[in-house]
């Protein structure tokens, strides 16, 4: 039976090196969503491209509701706010909202699918789940809240046969992180506390999220994966 692959926020940026690495499996269907449409050739080979947000409740219930069965879903849609916009109000509830809000709407209207294919949940977390930041409050917030959540629904969903667990890139070479990659200074206080001494890139999440959703992955669930060149260990 073919595996049937979501990757929500799967058009650009690692969301979109992670749907390609589940394309490049054998007997796979593989969805790419994003809130905004893409052209042909910026679609991995053979991912399908959908326009969903992920603010909008219906249009994700709708979204899923056609599913019969769901081996795999992937929430990589994040947004951020520089220069410390996230201090205001409207700014931090967007951000949450896209961020957590949006990974819990995916996984509850999933929650029917997957039970039926006791398939897994691979959310987004970050490095700044586990470190405060002094200019991204909100984004700090999300994925704090995005592990924890991670870590709730792998209790709540073990006795259906749902895995849930959360990859925490570190800094990935993306649209989002392109500012302070081109910022000299920062990059290279960035890459002064990365053991591996070097920025990430997208393709660096693939491995990871193939094998948290493998047969390989069976035992593991409400894991918070760190995927940052040692960042974390430093």
């Amino acid at each position: 039976m073919n595996k049937t692959i979501v990757v929500v926020g799967g058009s650009t940026g690692i969301g979109r090196a992670i749907a390609a690495g589940f394309a490049s499996e054998d007997r796979t269907s593989v969805i790419a969503t994003g809130h905004e449409r893409v052209g042909h050739d910026e679609v991995p080979a053979g991912v399908e491209s959908v326009v969903l947000d992920v603010r909008e409740a219906e249009a994700i219930s709708s979204f899923f509701s056609a599913f019969d069965r769901l081996d795999v879903l992937v929430n990589c849609a994040g947004i951020i706010r520089r220069q410390g916009a996230e201090f205001r109000q409207a700014d931090f509830a967007e951000v949450v909202d896209v961020n957590l809000n949006g990974t819990q709407r995916c996984c509850e209207a999933a929650f029917p699918s997957l039970k039926a294919a006791k398939g897994c949940v691979i959310n987004t977390a970050s490095m700044l789940t586990f470190f405060g930041s002094g200019t991204s409050p909100a984004y700090a917030a999300s994925k704090g809240g995005v592990g924890q959540l991670t870590k709730s629904l792998a209790v709540a969903w073990a006795a259906d046969g749902i895995r849930v667990n959360a990859l925490a890139p570190g800094w990935i070479e993306t649209a989002l992180t392109a500012a302070l990659g081109q910022d000299e200074t920062k990059s290279n206080a960035i890459l002064g506390r990365t053991p591996m001494r070097r920025w990430g890139r997208p393709e660096d999440l693939a491995g990871p999220a193939q094998f948290l959703a493998s047969p390989a992955a069976a035992f593991v669930t409400g894991a918070i994966l760190p995927v940052d060149g040692g960042f974390s260990a430093a």
